[in-house]
């Protein structure tokens, strides 16, 4: 068989790091830096609801992912990032549209509508129950913009689900979604330490990181120099002995003053020689 009959070897595939997401999380920035440090690694992205997230990533479909809080912390690690700001979403020519912000109390009266997938932790919502839930925060949303209720959601949403005829406003009082970092607890792979290093703003020479083989080599470098130090260093036993080097082997110090002992071992009486006067 010649060579342009031969079929090609399939090149083996590159490594991937599948990362998931919630909607309202915008991941561009950390995918951005993730392309430059690791471009040998393809990032594959996956944007799922919010209660899907966390099953995703037991099933091991996921090697991470951004979400909200709360979490199973004894299968899934995470790192909380930050707080987003509860709105409220109400027609533009909405009495609350003339406020920069608004508390619960000021919609106790409206109908407030509270979708079946609501990220904020309600112990009771706000204002008047609608006479059913919507299934989404879209399909809320569509009744905000009908004149059915309003709607209270983080930020975030209100953004992604932005229309013209629809506006929000700063709503305090109420619950604030927390969106996290998360992944499987038995999971924490290089990649996954190095994306971690990413979203807490690591440089690419920090410690934690940096890709395996770099760290590998720094630690043998730290290892070398040490040893070189250790060398160069005297020991003190060897510092000692070189104090001593000037005297002559076997010879004792000398006393106070300066004297030695006289070769006979006594030393000389002062006063009399020891040999008896003869009496004139």
């Amino acid at each position: 068989m010649t060579g342009s009959d031969a079929t090609p070897t399939p090149a083996p595939s590159a490594p991937a790091f599948r990362l998931a997401y919630v909607p309202g999380v915008t991941p561009s920035k950390w995918v951005r830096i993730w392309n430059e440090r690791l471009p040998d690694v393809r990032l594959e992205l996956l944007q799922v609801e919010a209660a899907e997230v966390a099953g995703l990533l037991r099933e091991r479909k996921a090697d991470a992912g951004f979400l909200r809080l709360p979490v199973d912390r004894t299968e899934l690690s995470a790192i909380p990032l930050y707080t987003e700001t509860t709105v409220v979403v109400v027609p533009k020519d909405h009495v609350v549209a003339a406020a920069d912000e608004v508390g619960v109390e000021d919609i106790a009266d409206e109908i407030v509508l509270h979708p079946l997938d609501d990220t904020l932790e309600w112990e009771r919502p706000p204002g008047r129950p609608a006479f059913e839930r919507p299934a989404t925060t879209a399909d809320a949303i569509e009744l905000v913009a009908a004149g059915i209720g309003l709607l209270a959601v983080p930020q975030s949403l209100a953004r992604l689900h932005h229309r013209k005829d629809l506006t929000y406003r700063t709503l305090h009082g109420t619950p604030q979604s927390q969106i996290a970092l998360s992944w499987p607890e038995e999971a924490t792979t290089d990649l996954v330490e190095d994306f971690i290093g990413i979203v807490r703003g690591r440089t690419v020479n920090s410690s934690r990181g940096r890709r395996p083989d770099e760290k590998a080599q720094k630690a043998e470098k730290a290892q070398k120099t040490q040893k070189a130090a250790g060398a160069a260093k005297p020991k003190q036993g060897q510092r000692q002995g070189q104090k001593q080097g000037g005297q002559k082997q076997g010879q004792k110090p000398q006393g106070a003053g300066g004297r030695r002992k006289p070769a006979g071992g006594a030393a000389p009486k002062s006063g009399r020689s020891g040999k008896p006067r003869r009496r004139p």
